[in-house]
């Protein structure tokens, strides 16, 4: 195949070019590995707007795609790092750029979208010439403030999203707080009038309840400080990268632990007070807790795609095997 290709001129070797831009552009990995892994020389192809195959991978936004420039050697990298097209863009300045639409609506959140570009900027910005860094392009911007300027709207809608958020879930903290705080001094059963001592002291489940208790407190108080944090925060675009996403985190996964000691304290509360009558006792615990588990059910998807998306292994694979 890579014979019939190198010997092909003019009107097709242009659709053999248009078709490696189409599938770049579509997210067909397979075929564009295959094609430059039997066609190496296609790694010089360029489009009509003279942007390579990882310039326009970085365009599109197709990290598989571009993840193949981890297969080149040393020499091969730093030519396609160093490349720019016809409007004097760099691939720093590319990836400057603000994505399509398309392309962040498959991601939730304003705030994980300019974490998603960040992570672009960053990884190519590793790929060129320290120099370039501070290239300009056609417009005399470099690629820091062209990325500043394309992502400033972003960085506004990622704040409100996060601070949506942060207030929402401070409100459940602080409630939380309030409820776990109240009932250590209203114990079941009461205190005994001469020790002043809980009466059911002796029982094991008072013993959870109490436990089950202090984990809520703490961990909502957790929850609650960190979502101030995040309210608290300057919101620059070097935030969304960690220090955002990682307190976003910190205080779902508390928030989430808080919700759950809670039940519990709840339970075993019902059982001391009322454990003869298990007929009324099983279903209260089951009705209370459907709210708590539909909360859990809508958040904890968002926040295993926050600790993936910021602590996973990467949208870049760099392991991938070199050409020969």
């Amino acid at each position: 195949m890579c014979e019939v290709i190198g010997t092909s001129y003019g009107k097709e070797l242009e659709d053999v070019y248009e078709a490696i831009f189409r599938a770049i552009e579509r997210g067909i990995f397979e075929f564009v590995d295959h094609l430059l892994t039997k066609c190496p020389h296609l790694l010089r192809a360029e489009n009509r707007m003279r942007k390579n195959i990882f310039h326009f991978a970085i365009e599109c936004r197709q990290e598989k795609v571009y993840s193949l420039n981890y297969r080149l050697d040393k020499r091969k990298r730093s030519w396609i790092g160093n490349f720019s097209d016809s409007s004097n863009n760099g691939m720093l300045h590319e990836a400057g750029m603000l994505s399509t639409l398309a392309k962040l609506d498959t991601i939730s959140g304003a705030a994980l979208q300019m974490q998603r570009e960040l992570q672009w900027f960053k990884e190519v910005e590793t790929m060129v010439f320290p120099r370039l860094r501070e290239a300009l392009n056609a417009e005399y911007l470099t690629p820091r403030v062209l990325f500043t300027k394309n992502h400033k709207d972003l960085v506004k809608e990622g704040e409100r999203w996060m601070k949506e958020t942060a207030t929402s879930c401070t409100v459940v903290g602080a409630l939380i707080i309030t409820i776990m705080f109240a009932s250590v001094f209203t114990v079941p059963g009461g205190n005994n009038g001469e020790t002043g001592l809980p009466i059911f002291l002796s029982r094991k489940l008072f013993m959870v309840f109490i436990v089950s208790d202090a984990i809520s407190l703490f961990s909502s108080t957790t929850s609650v400080l960190m979502f101030l944090g995040i309210l608290t925060s300057r919101y620059a675009e070097d935030d969304f990268l960690k220090s955002l996403p990682t307190k976003m985190i910190i205080g779902l996964s508390t928030l989430f632990i808080s919700i759950a000691a809670m039940m519990v304290a709840f339970s075993s509360a019902l059982f001391i007070m009322i454990h003869e009558q298990l007929w009324i006792v099983i279903p209260i615990i089951f009705l209370a807790s459907v709210p708590i588990t539909l909360f859990i059910w809508m958040q904890f998807p968002l926040l295993v795609e926050i600790f993936i998306s910021t602590y996973g292994s990467g949208i870049f694979d760099r392991k991938v095997k070199q050409w020969t």
